[in-house]
């Protein structure tokens, strides 16, 4: 790296880890207020505490990373520009791109570190501090409340299209991974009811990968009629060709957004393997996650040609305009998320084409600044 290089990638670095370190600080306390008391009511120490929110950090990076790169971008080149180091460079013969490449540099590095982040670091981080939070919330609420309605999801339904399979359960207990008041209806190809397992409470055993029923009854009905042919009551029932898993349950009915990274893998292989046509908004948010890796290219490509424009221009004018351009970014990418969740379009176009039209348009831009 020359000199210039060295000073211009210094310079924007120092105004990134600052911003960077403001805005974290920010959501870590707003993130505090949110959790602070409900961890402080299941009795955690200040060891727990401050556990939670170190493993709870690296999620926020996915909502302030952009940000900051935007931030940190305007004010280091708007302030070169202020001062007229730009257009010392500019004197020189050395033109835009090269006053800025290791801007550029940092860029690809920065889209390096972000795919590494959404695939890997943050669903760590958000799966992690979730159970946490959940065995905590299991340590103080064992100590009031019996042990089937700790940590309860209330209201579990699931429908297995694969294997025309349809669960219910008044409430799940992660305490005690077992769920209560559980039915089961088996459907034959017309979606028909054939078969009803209600019982109890039931259980996932781990090492059989089969469900088990105590104290309930099976009832077999005509799908052409809908009546009902006999019932039997049982103590306990293993089924073994029930084999769905409790913990996608859980998540099945969720929103696309409150998924991390691997739980959307998962939703969307089983919709997938079901020809199920939610996929579809899973599919979008997922591939959105990844087409996310191209947004510090995007904010560089963005802020670079008006933070630098020429001296008889008002820097804020620039700032606007870039700021501008960014929620036009916000806004294609909204409404492309729409079109993809209504299977207008491809998912995977869904989300790559608001970046790459953005990422194109302010390379455009790049080259028509003089």
């Amino acid at each position: 790296m020359s000199l210039i290089d060295r000073y211009v990638l210094r310079e924007w670095v120092g105004a990134l880890a600052l911003v960077l370190g403001a805005t974290m600080g920010l959501l870590l306390m707003a993130s505090m207020v949110d959790d602070l008391t409900d961890l402080q009511a299941v009795g955690a120490g200040l060891v727990d505490i401050c556990f939670y929110f170190l493993i709870k950090l690296p999620s926020f990076l996915s909502v302030v990373l952009n940000l900051s790169v935007l931030l940190s971008l305007l004010f280091t080149l708007g302030r070169l520009h202020r001062n007229l180091e730009i257009t010392a460079m500019r004197a020189a013969g050395m033109g835009f791109f090269r006053i800025t490449r290791m801007i550029w540099g940092a860029g690809l590095v920065l889209c390096a570190a972000t795919w590494y982040l959404n695939g890997t670091v943050i669903p760590w981080s958000v799966e992690t501090s979730r159970a946490i939070l959940q065995d905590l919330r299991v340590q103080g609420q064992g100590k009031v409340e019996s042990a089937d309605k700790v940590e309860a999801v209330y209201s579990v339904a699931f429908d297995n299209r694969r294997e025309n399979r349809m669960w219910f359960m008044n409430r799940f207990s992660r305490y005690t991974d077992r769920g209560y008041g559980v039915m089961v209806t088996e459907l034959d190809r017309q979606r028909r009811e054939k078969t009803r397992l209600q019982s109890r409470e039931a259980w996932f055993d781990e090492e059989t990968g089969s469900w088990v029923f105590v104290d309930g009854r099976e009832t077999w009905i005509d799908p052409e009629t809908g009546e009902v042919q006999r019932t039997l009551p049982f103590a306990e029932k293993a089924v073994r060709h029930y084999r769905e898993d409790p913990k996608l349950m859980l998540v099945f009915d969720q929103k696309p957004q409150d998924l991390s990274f691997f739980e959307l893998e998962r939703v969307m292989a089983f919709h997938r393997a079901a020809d199920d046509p939610k996929v579809q908004r899973y599919a979008v948010r997922y591939y959105g996650l990844l087409a996310e890796t191209l947004g510090p290219l995007i904010i560089i490509a963005l802020a670079v040609p008006f933070a630098v424009a020429g001296v008889r221009v008002n820097p804020a004018v620039g700032v606007s305009k870039s700021i501008g351009l960014f929620l036009v970014y916000f806004v294609l990418f909204k409404a492309s998320t729409g079109l993809g969740g209504r299977a207008l379009i491809d998912p995977v176009w869904a989300a790559l084409a608001p970046n790459l039209i953005m990422l194109a348009l302010g390379i455009v831009l790049m080259f028509r600044v003089r």
